[in-house]
């Protein structure tokens, strides 16, 4: 990396709850809304739909269940935020950025509530998959396209914003730079993006641990399915490579369960353990089957275990979360 990054203080554990029975009951009891919508036909594998078009470029599933987590995972990235839509100045709610593309903008969350706080902007979100709800803001439009191919748009943003990428592109710096070419001198990119390994502060979590085997499972697949997991920790370096001016590179912990002292870590522990245990077998299936030739049966074995790690109080992990934005120079 370019820059050295920000040190973040360690995370306290609270002692109160580190032998604390755990129920996960009391997670899964938890609800989040469902905005869902179904007007294509799906590929259908493992008990799981994926997209029609451009069958396969995203390896996550698109029904029911993934929309929901997706949902939920909007509410993690809102706490993080402290209700901030975005970190870039552009995403201030004093803001009018004209035009405002959302790539992989899934069941629309981020979109919908960002043309509510911005009547003024025109917010477009742009995915594989036609989940997004009808009812919507009338500054608000969905679009199924695949921003891999040459973008066909008559006019240039203000504001683009992408989350939750991480390895989604076969040449992520060639996506980098048909942003830069279609923002408005002046307009800003925002990408947030989780490094997938889980770490601890403390020591408590360990390379044979199941979660972490885990992580060098999924980068292994990606990367032999042509489109790696990136490391945001090297965004900040990348974008200035191309052209970006005054980026600014944010990190966050996304701790794992409750076991933090801090009652807003805590609530993101919370909230990121019923994402991931919502969500394992989503990002394992086609990702395990596909490039490393796993069984169902041997997929379901192994993410038996690595729940077990998500849900112990005694392994205090999180997941490092970068947010990255800059501009483009005003002419």
């Amino acid at each position: 990396m370019a820059d050295q990054e920000p040190e973040q203080p360690a995370l306290a554990v609270d002692p109160a709850i580190a032998n604390e029975p755990f129920d996960d009951e009391e997670i899964a009891e938890s609800s989040t809304a469902s905005l869902r919508s179904s007007i294509m036909q799906y590929r259908v594998e493992n008990g799981r739909t994926y997209h029609a078009y451009k069958d396969g470029k995203y390896i996550f599933p698109n029904d029911e269940n993934e929309s929901e987590r997706l949902d939920l995972q909007h509410h993690v990235f809102d706490l993080c935020y402290d209700g901030k839509l975005g970190l870039c100045p552009l995403a201030e709610n004093d803001a009018s950025p004209g035009k405002v593309l959302d790539i992989g903008t899934g069941t629309g969350l981020w979109a919908i509530d960002f043309a509510d706080a911005h009547p003024a902007s025109e917010v477009i979100g742009v995915d594989l998959s036609p989940i997004q709800p009808s009812f919507i803001p009338p500054n608000t439009r969905f679009e199924v396209d695949d921003v891999e191919e040459p973008w066909a748009y008559s006019y240039k943003f203000d504001y683009i914003h992408s989350r939750m990428m991480t390895c989604c592109f076969a040449d992520f710096e060639g996506f980098l730079k048909r942003c830069y070419e279609n923002l408005e001198p002046g307009g800003y990119i925002e990408l947030a993006d989780i490094v997938l390994e889980y770490t601890s502060d403390d020591g408590t979590l360990l390379p044979s641990h199941a979660s972490s085997k885990w992580c060098v499972f999924l980068k292994e697949a990606a990367k032999k399915r042509g489109r790696p997991f990136q490391d945001p920790r090297t965004y900040k370096a990348t974008l200035e490579s191309i052209g970006f001016v005054d980026v600014h590179a944010v990190p966050f912990k996304w701790t794992i369960n409750p076991w933090p002292a801090d009652k807003k870590m805590k609530e993101i522990g919370i909230w990121m353990l019923e994402n991931l245990m919502a969500g394992l077998e989503a990002f394992s299936l086609a990702l395990l089957s596909r490039e490393l030739d796993w069984s169902r049966e041997e997929i379901e074995v192994f993410l038996s275990d690595v729940r077990k790690c998500l849900i112990s109080r005694s392994i205090h992990a999180y997941l490092p979360m970068w947010t990255v934005y800059g501009s483009k120079p005003s002419e």
